[in-house]
């Protein structure tokens, strides 16, 4: 699933901006024949969660109906023309000029429609049903708790088209796919290059990977759809989070010496993989400290927004933060790219959080697994940021998970051999699934849900846990939540729960105590910012306040203390 480009041969344009809009509190939309064209609708924002926009309709989930007008290009007659969602959240259904394209189930990942028999030289009507609500039979599931809108995770279930929408063209004989995977061998680098291509009679294809004094080619014929090389990279330089290095791949295709179809990919060389209790990035040991977060913020909800991207990179580089977990979904492919530019590495989780494995829903739930780890296996394989796929967040506890995520887990070493797989556990020893996964991880609060006001005792239990957990598992272990609600100015003398000083507090002795583990090789603290959900008892104003940020990236005392501990003593 290549992302859009531009260049001499392919084109797309950005259908973002002010979009008609229409509550459907009444589902009568598909009865009336909304999909050919709607009146009385409000301007709506794309890309962004409605929720927040329309202050009435906060907690509405849908349905809800988008609309716009657009024309094609006259220079794309004759090319391919394709539709692409970003994200559309929970479920979409699409009609073009009245006509039904399909709808797709799941936020958070890219979902597209080929338009080229369909499109219109003139105006063209596209119409967008949404519906958020999710049931128990949904991924991620719904309707469980007592919190509203009701949802069986700890993080607002926001709606609507919240990525970029975008119309692409390209080649009728095209690159359809490329799948690198790098390799080290000495002082060079090998990368391995898998082309996927429409079918067609026999033409060449170009490789050339350049950067840091070092050019690369190589020249293939294709009789088939699918080919493979590997360049050689003498004297590479490596990607590593302190300099990470992007060569330029270009892959061309070529038919009697004239080029029609070029893709440029940046290529990070690197390795991951683990030994013992470490976990080797190029064959050298590397710790992980960095957050779990959400992509959350005022009025755009869970909307795409580059200076809001940009502000939590710039953060997390003044914190020392090196890497952070997709939770509890993918995020934007905006944001993978800078990843692999700013030198972040990141565990990347498809949106399974919450499983149940109840009887009645478990078949669709594993269908729409395995259909996230395949979309999104797609669409981040070549990002030399990503080192390890996670396959859940706090899955409950079951006789059938173990055989769930067995399943998964193969599904993912499959598509993708040379990266690490884990679940996000809450269940420590009564994991079954930590026996086949690369790594551990695990999520802890004691001393805030449990011992609470009580660090030290809830300290003493969890050093004694993780030492019994890594004796039954005997694999490097990453903590990927730890952290404690804390109201922002709130301060209390001696520290107490919701004060300033008690995040402080836990923070510094749980780092000390991770620190003290040698097979425990990350630190994700929960969470970097806080975050909307839905409403409860334990959830003052509808928010985690568990970041070490605000909602608005205004730091709390914490994150001066986590700027010492990751990065040493710096004015």
């Amino acid at each position: 699933m290549l992302y859009p480009q531009r260049n001499k041969y392919r084109q797309y344009i950005d259908l973002s901006g002010f979009w008609d809009f229409r509550f459907d509190a009444k589902d009568e939309g598909l009865t009336t024949d909304w999909s050919r064209g709607f009146d009385n609708g409000q301007s709506i924002a794309v890309p962004a969660s409605w929720n927040d926009q329309f202050a009435e309709n906060r907690d509405f989930l849908g349905p809800a109906w988008y609309q716009t007008h657009f024309y094609l290009p006259w220079e794309w007659a004759d090319y391919r023309v394709i539709l692409r969602f970003g994200s559309v959240n929970y479920l979409a259904e699409v009609w073009l000029n009245g006509e039904r394209l399909g709808q797709h189930e799941g936020g958070h990942l890219p979902f597209e429609f080929n338009l080229t028999s369909k499109i219109k030289p003139e105006e063209n009507q596209l119409v967008v049903r949404v519906d958020g609500n999710i049931t128990q039979n949904c991924v991620p599931p719904g309707g469980t708790q007592a919190n509203y809108p009701s949802t069986n995770f700890d993080f607002f279930p926001f709606c609507g088209i919240q990525r970029p929408v975008l119309l692409y063209a390209i080649p009728h004989e095209c690159i359809e796919d490329l799948t690198v995977s790098t390799f080290i061998d000495g002082v060079d680098g090998k990368v391995n290059i898998k082309i996927i291509r429409t079918a067609g009679t026999s033409v060449k294809v170009g490789f050339t990977l350049n950067g840091f004094g070092n050019k690369v080619s190589a020249e293939i014929p294709i009789e088939n759809e699918i080919a493979e090389t590997i360049l050689n990279v003498p004297n590479a330089a490596f990607w590593i989070p302190e300099s990470p290095n992007l060569y330029k791949l270009t892959v061309e295709l070529s038919r009697n010496g004239i080029t029609f179809d070029s893709y440029l990919l940046p290529v990070g060389i690197r390795t991951i993989a683990v030994k013992g209790d470490e976990l080797l990035l190029n064959g050298k040991p590397l710790k992980l400290t960095g957050f779990g977060r959400h992509e959350d913020f005022p009025v755009i909800g869970r909307g795409y927004v580059p200076a809001v991207i940009i502000k939590d990179y710039f953060l997390m580089k003044w914190i020392g933060a090196n890497s952070f977990r997709t939770s509890h979904y993918p995020y934007s492919e905006q944001m993978m790219d800078l990843a692999d530019c700013l030198g972040f590495l990141i565990i990347d989780e498809i949106p399974a959080v919450g499983l149940t494995f109840k009887k009645e829903y478990r078949d669709h739930h594993l269908e729409l697994c395995q259909q996230y780890v395949k979309d999104l296996i797609s669409r981040d394989k070549n990002h030399p940021s990503v080192i390890i796929w996670s396959l859940a967040n706090e899955p409950a506890r079951s006789m059938e998970a173990k055989s769930f995520f067995r399943q998964l887990y193969d599904q993912t070493k499959e598509l993708d051999p040379t990266r690490l797989i884990t679940i996000v556990s809450m269940l420590g020893l009564g994991e079954k699934a930590f026996e086949f996964c690369d790594i551990v991880c695990i999520n802890r609060y004691n001393g805030w849900y449990t011992e609470q006001g009580r660090i030290e005792d809830g300290c003493e239990i969890v050093s004694n846990e993780l030492d019994k957990i890594h004796q039954k598992y005997p694999k490097p272990l990453i903590m990927t939540e730890f952290g404690v609600d804390t109201i922002p100015g709130w301060h209390a003398q001696p520290p107490e729960m919701f004060s300033e000083e008690y995040q402080v507090k836990f923070l510094k002795r749980y780092i000390e105590l991770l620190n003290s583990k040698s097979y425990v090789v990350g630190q994700h603290v929960w969470g970097m910012c806080d975050f909307k959900t839905s409403q409860s008892v334990i959830r003052m104003g509808a928010m985690n306040l568990k970041g070490v940020f605000t909602q608005v990236r205004r730091p709390k005392m914490a994150a001066h203390l986590l700027r010492k501990l990751w990065r040493g003593n710096i004015d």
